[in-house]
């Protein structure tokens, strides 16, 4: 049956919401609390490469293709009747296997993809060139990509839900977590008591990935694990530079990230 249920559009449009609700809380945040950004708007405006209004298009684009994918994944797991596909009782014990599942599906995933498109040249002019126009990131780009590259990631995420046969229900929660995730590496900045800067990966984790001489390093999303692996990890330092603001620096050894 060709419909949608009102379970599998919440679980649909709920992580696109969030997408634009905790990224409009940070440019709330940019524009008031400057002493915490990790890059000056002056920054931004000599190194981005491309224009806001064009990174909020981009990521409109990726968000058809994701909510399209999303959709089309629903209506081919229901049953000839039109019925979501049977699904073991949800107790704590199954939410907390799938969680796991679904975790280390999704950051293996986005680790090899992001790490491949660096790798291999042709991939990384056609396809990844886009994101690092942004050296300064910010959070409503964290989106902003090829849609090729946009349609890589969202296939991670359908991926880590099939896998762990995750309802819809629990899938826009899951997803959420991984949206508001990405939307806080890209942030630019460190706010006091963020929890996030609780992972080893976080915005400043990620911002030394967009400058140039990390741009080999650090492509961990969730979990560090596999830049360790890899030899990808780059350490770096938080420090507050003369003008009184934060500043990402290239650490030759590890160093608590302050």
């Amino acid at each position: 049956m060709a419909y949608v249920t009102s379970e599998e559009l919440l679980a649909t449009l709920v992580p696109v919401a969030v997408y634009w609700i905790y990224s409009g809380m940070y440019v709330v945040f940019e524009s008031r609390f400057d002493k915490y950004k990790l890059h000056s708007k002056k920054e931004e405006d000599e190194k981005n490469l491309v224009s806001r209004k064009a990174v909020v298009k981009a990521v409109i684009i990726h968000q058809a293709v994701q909510t399209a994918v999303n959709l089309f994944m629903y209506a081919a797991t229901r049953d000839e009747e039109g019925e979501a596909s049977p699904r073991k009782p949800l107790t704590l014990l199954v939410l907390v296997k799938q969680l796991i599942i679904a975790m280390m599906v999704i950051d293996t995933w986005a680790f090899f993809v992001h790490w491949s498109l660096h790798q291999n040249k042709f991939l990384y002019r056609h396809l990844h060139v886009p994101h690092h126009r942004l050296v300064v990131s910010y959070s409503f780009g964290a989106q902003y990509m090829h849609p090729i590259e946009g349609l890589f990631d969202t296939v991670g995420g359908t991926i880590a839900i099939l896998l762990s046969g995750m309802s819809p229900q629990t899938s826009m929660f899951f997803i959420s977590f991984t949206i508001i995730k990405l939307v806080d590496d890209h942030c630019g900045m460190k706010l006091p008591g963020n929890p996030f800067y609780l992972f080893s990966n976080n915005a400043a984790y990620h911002d030394v990935h967009h400058q140039f001489y990390g741009a080999k390093h650090n492509f961990s999303v969730y979990f560090v694990i596999w830049d360790k692996i890899m030899g990808t990890y780059m350490p770096y330092s938080v420090e507050k530079n003369p003008e009184g603001r934060l500043e990402v620096r290239r650490g030759d050894q590890e160093q608590k990230h302050d």
